[in-house]
């Protein structure tokens, strides 16, 4: 049973002013003889760790699942029998702000949500003995004591005084003096559900790689950016105040959060008379001997670590350990060849992606920790090709939908208390709606998402119809994100209208795949007029086919997402694009939205050299660069400045990588997730590449390689996995133009050098 049966501590809220510890809640129960069945539901509204007779049970670190409570309760189940014991046992819990009091996140107005409040429980134990049933769930009942978790904030971070502990604070014996009741308060508005989605777990451990001097400080550098947490290990004396500040960037030598307050210019930098922060752990020592310290309700984004408040001979590798989370994904495929700057991208791309997903995408781990729509839609298929984000992605969706206005309109951020109706959200950043049911259902055969989303898309274009211009177009949010210069970018009206129609041709495509064929007729309609009036009015240089400012990421959008009419028309367009990155030096000139396709259309025509080489190239703009100037994870800017050094949505790269350069695609022709198309291409700088994908039916591995004048491809391919393997043009395969796709060995050789 899900209930909606709330209770607090307090009805005080935490605020930057002043903090409310986290609570502690428990209660006792006595059990005659152990019960067949025993389970436990639970919410708790922002985070809980869950105890029973002292044993930590909780499903993963900040449960459960993040969401707006006035929208969707997110409620996990455990089943708790073989926990209990006859006699007294004890149900605890410790509650932390999370979400339900965002007052950490007031940028995005989190500390404004209608729902905002201090952190609350609901619970329902459910016992079963021969058939006989006993329940109960939060009520008064539960007693509350202020634990040692002084304030936490998922943003801001978290102050531990260690002199405050409770020996045995979630076991039957505790002395419960001075604890007080709970207080019952009034459920949130959502929807209650079981999650279904994975949880956050600590996956590996990183030690310092170099320990510096700074002022008073030391700074710890773990070698990586990543996401998670460090571990306090330290023998202190009593009342010892540690302070651990975590950020990504050193500056001139210096240790620096600047870019995680947006330059000061947004979020106004610490000061005596501005006492906000972001990122920071807080410990105070009991002085017994050694303890050993991690934050409950938090986590960090960082590569470095500034530590205050220790001696020099505490200063030791030992005092820090990174433990590194993110949701529990398995990997699903990878990539590597003979070009290290291509290998760097892709671990950096896998870096920056399981970093930024925690329950769902974020946009980055340190100073936003939200879940932007665009950057989750962008990265969408090369987080399907390298991980299994599935069941994540129905619960987000569940969020998504939910989170749609009475107009219809999706928020920029998912999920918000409010922020991001109005402004910077529009067609390419409400693309997530669509595209990860589109993802799941093309790569994996899964409709569960699209189920979810069916009512909720088709609500979309009715609002979207609301929106467009006299000339049948749209111009709502943002545009090409993230461009070197803005005069690049192609007007906001060329690509918001792009991304409407081919959101409607996917939409199309998964209500035929739910066998709604009203709803996807109406799709593809609405994408016929959309592609219709794009050409009438953005197509402004028919002649040369030139669309919008002919811009590169114009160009390439308008031949990957089928502008063009003929073939004609299409190498118009591309001797336009050629012409644009000729003009910038063989540079990108995109933003992300025409990064996302770039790659792709020159791998179709036949220039991945060309690809490559702008992908590689060390001197900005370019991913290269990223490399050379010794980043880890993608950065928000092609050319990185002061902004976030940890985003994903850049990741496409390693989607071309696996599909393109490897040459691993799956459902080609939409015939099914278990049919593939074996279609490497060979730029010229490459030795060798290879990849693996995880199918619906196993284990696909690709390795090609140059020998003589021949390229030799060793196909491993899963029984039950149909299709064919299809060279590049100019190339032929085995002597053949096809060849179906079995396990074996297959030369690859150009056709003026066959006999």
């Amino acid at each position: 049973m899900l209930s909606k049966s709330f209770v607090s501590a307090s009805l005080e809220k935490t605020t930057w002013e002043k903090a409310v510890p986290a609570p502690y809640l428990r209660r006792n129960f006595c059990l005659d003889t152990l019960p067949q069945r025993a389970v436990l539901s639970v919410c708790g509204l922002g985070f809980y760790e869950l105890y029973i007779n002292g044993l930590r049970l909780t499903a993963g670190h900040l449960s459960p699942y993040v969401s707006n409570p006035d929208q969707i309760m997110i409620y996990d189940r455990y089943d708790i029998a073989p926990y209990l014991k006859t006699g007294v046992n004890t149900v605890a819990f410790l509650l932390g702000n999370g979400f339900q009091n965002g007052f950490d996140g007031e940028i995005w107005s989190f500390d404004q949500a209608a729902f905002c409040s201090a952190p609350k429980l609901a619970f329902y134990m459910e016992l079963e003995t021969d058939g006989v049933k006993s329940c109960f769930e939060a009520d008064e009942n539960l007693s509350c004591h202020p634990s040692p978790i002084c304030r936490d904030g998922l943003r801001a971070g978290e102050k531990y005084d260690a002199r405050l502990e409770i020996p045995g604070w979630n076991l039957p014996d505790c002395d419960l003096t001075g604890w007080t009741p709970a207080i019952t308060v009034p459920a949130d508005k959502g929807e209650a559900v079981y999650s279904c989605c994975k949880p956050i777990v600590s996956t590996r451990e990183i030690k310092p790689v170099s320990i510096t001097r700074e002022g008073d400080a030391y700074i710890y550098d773990f070698g990586e950016n990543n996401t998670g947490l460090t571990r306090l290990n330290i023998c202190g004396t009593p009342g010892q105040h540690i302070v651990i500040d975590h950020g990504e960037w050193i500056e001139n030598g210096i240790f620096t959060q600047r870019n995680l307050y947006f330059d000061g210019a947004i979020m106004g930098f610490p000061s005596p008379e501005n006492p906000k922060y972001i990122q920071r752990t807080e410990y105070i020592c009991r002085g017994d001997g050694v303890e050993t310290h991690i934050p409950t309700f938090t986590y960090y984004g960082f590569r470095y670590a500034k530590v205050t408040g220790i001696t020099e001979e505490q200063a030791t590798p030992e005092l820090l350990t990174f433990v590194v989370m993110s949701t529990k994904l398995e990997s699903r495929g990878d990539f590597s060849c003979s070009d290290e700057t291509l290998n760097a991208l892709q671990e950096m791309t896998r870096r920056a992606t399981i970093s930024n997903f925690l329950h769902f995408p974020n946009d980055c781990p340190h100073r936003e920790k939200n879940g932007w729509t665009a950057d989750a839609a962008l990265s969408a298929e090369q987080t399907m090709l390298n991980f299994d984000p599935e069941d994540n992605y129905l619960m987000w969706e569940m969020c998504i939908c939910r989170a749609m206005d009475e107009r219809g309109a999706v928020p920029r951020i998912i999920p918000t208390g409010g922020w991001g109706y109005t402004a910077h959200n529009g067609p390419a950043w409400d693309s997530v709606l669509v595209y990860l049911p589109y993802v799941c259902a093309v790569l994996r055969d899964d409709l569960r998402c699209a189920r979810e989303a069916a009512s909720s898309m088709m609500r979309y274009f009715t609002y979207l119809e609301t929106r467009m211009d006299e000339d049948g177009l749209l111009a709502i949010g943002l545009g090409d994100w993230c461009a070197p210069k803005k005069e690049y970018m192609p007007s906001l009206r060329y690509t918001d209208s792009v991304y409407a129609m081919d959101m409607a041709n996917k939409a199309a495509y998964l209500f035929r795949r739910l066998q709604q064929p009203e709803n996807a007729a109406y799709c593809d309609g609405f994408a016929a007029r959309m592609r219709a009036s794009i050409r009438a009015h953005l197509l402004t240089d028919k002649a040369h086919t030139i669309f919008d400012n002919g811009s590169q990421s114009a160009q390439a959008m308008a031949i990957y997402y089928g502008l063009c009419d003929n073939q004609a028309e299409k190498e118009a367009a591309f001797a336009e694009l050629l012409s644009q990155i000729a003009l910038h030096k063989e540079h990108m000139s995109t933003g992300v939205l025409g990064g996302r396709v770039i790659f792709r259309v020159l791998c179709d025509f036949g220039y991945q050299d060309l690809a490559v080489k702008m992908i590689t190239r060390p001197d900005p703009p370019s991913y290269g660069y990223m490399v050379q100037a010794g980043h880890t994870t993608l950065c928000e800017d092609i050319v990185p400045k002061c902004s976030s050094f940890n985003h994903h949505f850049w990741g496409d790269i390693s989607a071309l990588m696996i599909s393109y350069i490897a040459g691993i695609r799956i459902n080609p022709t939409f015939a099914g997730a278990d049919t593939v198309a074996i279609s490497p291409v060979f730029p010229t700088g490459l030795r060798y590449a290879q990849a693996y994908h995880e199918t619906v039916k196993g284990r696909i591995e690709v390795r090609w390689e140059r020998c003589s004048e021949k390229i030799m491809l060793k196909l491993t391919i899963p029984e039950g996995v149909r299709g064919d393997i299809i060279p590049p043009a100019g190339y032929t395969v085995d002597g053949e133009t096809t060849k179906e796709a079995k396990s074996g060995c297959y030369y690859f050789a150009r056709k003026d050098a066959c006999v």
